[in-house]
This record gives C-alpha cells, sequence and structure tokens, in this order.
C-alpha cells in the first residue's frame, strides 16, 4: 500500500474506525478511492485533471464532494450522508478534527452487495416487478428535476452534438483495435452526424431536458427495499443535462447488453406509459447508439492504459467489441 497517499493507508487501518471493524477493504476507480468499512463507505476523489474532470485542488474536491452528495440526495437520501473532512493530527489523521484539512470524504452507508443489479443481471435474477419499481422511482425523479432555459440549452443539437461526436475524435486513433474496424466506425459516425440534424432536438428540449443522472445504468442501481439509483454525474454538467430519453437509453442498452431485450422492450413501453413521454422512442435508437459507444470507448481506454494487467486488457476489448457490434445494430 506504500503507494498509496499516507492518509488513504491510515484510513485502511480498521483501528482507525473503531472497535468492531475488523476489515477495511479498497476499490479503486480512475477518479476515486473507495473504502469500505463495515457498513459505511467512504468516497474520496482522486486530485486528476482528464479535461472533462478536474479534482487537482483540494478547495475542487471539496466542491464536488458536496455536489456529489446534494445531487445523488436525490434519487437516495438514505445512503449519502454527508461530507467529513480528513484532517491531519499530532498522532495521525481525523475526520472533521482540528487539524490541516489533507482531504475529503463523501460518506455513505453500504448498500447490499448481494442486491446490485449488475450481478443480479449475471445471474439472470432481474424480473418485471423490479424494473416496475426502477420506472416508479425514476418517473417521480424526472418530474422533480431542476428545468429551465440553461438547462433546456444542453438538449439543442448543437449541444448534443458536442458530446456524441467526441467520441468519434477520442477513439480514431484506436481504430482496428477492440472490435472497431474502419467500417464500423464509419457506419456508426455517419448515422451519428444525420441524426444531429433532425428537428427533434429543438422539439424535445423545452419538455424532456433536465437536470437527469448521467449515468443510468446496472452498475449503479441496487434492488435492495427500496431501489437505490446512486453515483450520478457530479463533475460536468454537460453530461448531466440531457433529454430524460439519454438516460432511459443508457439503461434500456444496458439491458439489451446483458441480453435482456425482452425487459429492455418492457422498460421503455411501461416508462412510457407511466411518464407520459411519447415521443421518446424518436430519439431512443439514437442515445442507445452513442451510449453504447461511449463504453465501448472506455473499454478501449482501459485496455490501452499502461498500469493494467493482461487480463484486464483482454477482457476490456472483449467488452468494447461487444459494445461497438451493439452501437453498429443500432446505427443499422
Amino acid at each position: 500500500m506504500s503507494s498509496l497517499p499516507d492518509f488513504i493507508n491510515a484510513l485502511l487501518e480498521p483501528s482507525f474506525h473503531g472497535p468492531e471493524i475488523t476489515k477495511v477493504e479498497i476499490v479503486q476507480t480512475h477518479i476515486s478511492y473507495v473504502l469500505l468499512a463495515g457498513d459505511q463507505v467512504y468516497k474520496i476523489k482522486k486530485p486528476v485533471d482528464f479535461g472533462f474532470l478536474d479534482f487537482t485542488t483540494l478547495a475542487k474536491r471539496c466542491q464536488f464532494c458536496e455536489q456529489e452528495l446534494v445531487l445523488n440526495q436525490r434519487l437516495c437520501p438514505q445512503i449519502y450522508l454527508d461530507v467529513v473532512a480528513i484532517t491531519r493530527e499530532e498522532d495521525g489523521f481525523s475526520f472533521n478534527g482540528k487539524g490541516e484539512v489533507v482531504d475529503y470524504a463523501v460518506r455513505m452507508k453500504r448498500m447490499p452487495e448481494e442486491k446490485m443489479m449488475g450481478r443480479l443481471l449475471a445471474d439472470d435474477q432481474v424480473g418485471r416487478a423490479d424494473i416496475d419499481r426502477i420506472i416508479a422511482a425514476l418517473v417521480s425523479f424526472y418530474q422533480n428535476a431542476a428545468s429551465g432555459s440553461e438547462i433546456s440549452g444542453f438538449g439543442s443539437a448543437e449541444a448534443v452534438g458536442v458530446n456524441v461526436l467526441e467520441n468519434f475524435e477520442q477513439t480514431l486513433c484506436f481504430i482496428g483495435s477492440g472490435g472497431l474496424s474502419q467500417d464500423r466506425y464509419d457506419l456508426i459516425k455517419t448515422y451519428a452526424s444525420g441524426f444531429l440534424k433532425k428537428d427533434v432536438f429543438a422539439r424535445r428540449a423545452k419538455e424532456h431536458v433536465k437536470d437527469c443522472h448521467g449515468d443510468l445504468y446496472s452498475a449503479n442501481i441496487c434492488l435492495a427495499d427500496p431501489v437505490y439509483i446512486f453515483d450520478c454525474i457530479e463533475f460536468n454538467e454537460r453530461f448531466r443535462y440531457c433529454d430524460v430519453a439519454s438516460d432511459i437509453a443508457f439503461l434500456a442498452m444496458d439491458l439489451d447488453f446483458h441480453g435482456q431485450q425482452d425487459l429492455s422492450a418492457y422498460f421503455i413501453d411501461n416508462f412510457v406509459a407511466a411518464s407520459g413521454d411519447a415521443g421518446l422512442g424518436e430519439v431512443l435508437n439514437f442515445y442507445k447508439c452513442y451510449r453504447a459507444y461511449v463504453r465501448g470507448k472506455i473499454g478501449l481506454f482501459t485496455a490501452h492504459a499502461p498500469e493494467v494487467d493482461d487480463v484486464t486488457k483482454e477482457k476490456s476489448l472483449e467488452q468494447a467489441a461487444s459494445y461497438f457490434e451493439l452501437a453498429a445494430a443500432y446505427a443499422a
């Protein structure tokens, strides 16, 4: 653990969290350290800058921790508890102590891992009743989500195009890898570019573009009671201010990806009926294609990162190929 910051090593000691904690686990993503300590979870942002997010200063990490807390309390206030300061004391580190603040953490309640939707999908244990519960949570969420002229501006063809077309720029150097052939790249890019010329974006912008979740797929859903939909995008508004259809398409695409096409169709049909968004179908395939391509892109980024092992690289390339195949099917 010597490569980790000293305060992370301190937080990994069970004794830091009290006598009842016997083990602390760490999960790393490219932007976070996630520490699992008993029934508590601490999420700490890494000081990284990827262009679309910037966590390089202590002030920014504090700001985005607060933002993450507020935004995620919209869908699961029971899970997102507070933001704690990690302070350096004379005898080590503390939460909310009197010493120098070295970083911040979002403190969360730990969710039951056996109820995570991704795990249940892999075991073919997700049914229509689960989808009904997700729909009920989402319809209420979107009805209450912030909207207005500033947010609706992100639904214009030009604004959507910024998000969609940058994917092709970012994957141009990967053509020939991970199932992204030149023909497949051209097919998907031509479809997306052509669709962006339609007037459907202007028609949907005022009513259907809201402050959404931004990362709505099975990895961020826990099918407990109640259902928890967590980990929304806090670091960049242009990924979260979107057509509700873009959020919904992500989960529908994810169900397709897991071979649950019937469940995906059930989800769309019943969300449309419950929300009254009869025009969602006009843009569904476009946003499914966009979301599948993004997941493929992330697979390529992961596979070509120098620090990943060969097993991760191979798995990431296989997943990328499946996502690009799915995106091409939507485009066709």
